[in-house]
């Protein structure tokens, strides 16, 4: 997919609320994890938890990471096409947010991503990056000695580390309290102009 590059764009409407969400919510580790849902080559659905990594620039691209070698990657280059779900128990609110992957990879053409990239894996944790050293994910398995490599360089990301960008183009936004109930949907046009509609929870 051609990424839409810019640095700086104007904040789609749900970027408040979710940032507050996220906020809200900082002090529950287990809340910066969300289901990413693609499809595989053959059409089927497929899904896993991922990490937040906070959104590329002042834009309303959402930062992940990924191995070269996941399955994700060969189902993001056949289908860029994408979703995640993240709930946020401490405010019983949910945002589904559905848009576009670009994939970063080493030999990326824009310097500036190639910065992001870098960036990215030296603010990961040690155990983040020493994953990057281990065997093949989704092979058969092999001795444990060959998880117990030296850690990586901070400096210079592996080869098959890759910087995951989603780029949405509808979010919902679902509020599950006790006192509200809410739920909104935001769509962007081709414009890249984004509308805000209530619906029914």
């Amino acid at each position: 997919m051609e990424l839409n590059l810019v640095e700086e764009e104007e904040l789609a409407p749900w970027r408040s609320p979710l940032a507050r969400a996220i906020n809200k919510n900082q002090s529950l580790t287990y809340a910066r994890y969300l289901q990413l849902a693609t499809v595989t080559p053959e059409g089927q659905p497929t899904n896993r938890t991922i990490v937040f990594r906070g959104f590329l620039w002042q834009t309303n691209q959402l930062k992940f990471i990924t191995d070269s070698r996941s399955q994700k990657v060969e189902e993001i280059e056949k289908n860029a096409w994408s979703e995640i779900c993240w709930y946020f128990p401490k405010t019983r609110e949910q945002f589904r947010l559905k848009g576009k992957l670009t994939l970063v990879k080493a030999d990326n053409p824009h310097p500036k991503l190639t910065k992001v990239r870098q960036t990215t894996w030296q603010e990961i944790s040690d155990n983040a990056r020493q994953q990057f050293t281990w065997p093949h994910p989704g092979k058969s398995k092999v001795e444990a000695s060959a998880f117990k490599l030296a850690p990586p360089d901070r400096a210079n990301p592996l080869f098959n580390f890759y910087l995951l960008l989603l780029d949405p183009t509808k979010v919902e936004h679902l509020e599950l309290r006790e006192e509200a109930k809410n739920r909104w949907l935001y769509q962007i046009d081709i414009y890249r102009t984004w509308t805000t509609q209530e619906i029914n929870p």
